[in-house]
């Protein structure tokens, strides 16, 4: 019924996943697709919680938390310094 010649092709392809999952779909995509997360490892699927680094995102927040709390220490520390050298 559609009109010939003016659709995209509707062709399987391969998704892959991060997590090593590989499995055929149909898509008007030309070529594979990979994906970060899938069903077999989400964690809404899966029931268990991942954590997803995604370009070191993770591992840059933990520094970026540690750097200000070593921070905050030093500045205490200079505080109670101060306070010990006014009495």
């Amino acid at each position: 019924m559609p009109k010939e010649g003016i659709h995209p092709k509707y062709a399987n392809i391969h998704v892959k996943c991060a997590c090593g999952n590989v499995f055929e779909t149909r898509s008007t995509n030309k070529g594979d697709i990979v994906v970060e997360i899938c069903a077999q490892c989400h964690p809404f699927f899966t029931g268990k919680q991942k954590l997803v680094d995604t370009a070191g995102r993770v591992e840059r927040f933990r520094r970026k938390v540690a750097n200000a709390d070593a921070g905050k220490a030093a500045t205490a520390a200079k505080a109670e310094t101060a306070k010990a050298a006014a009495k």
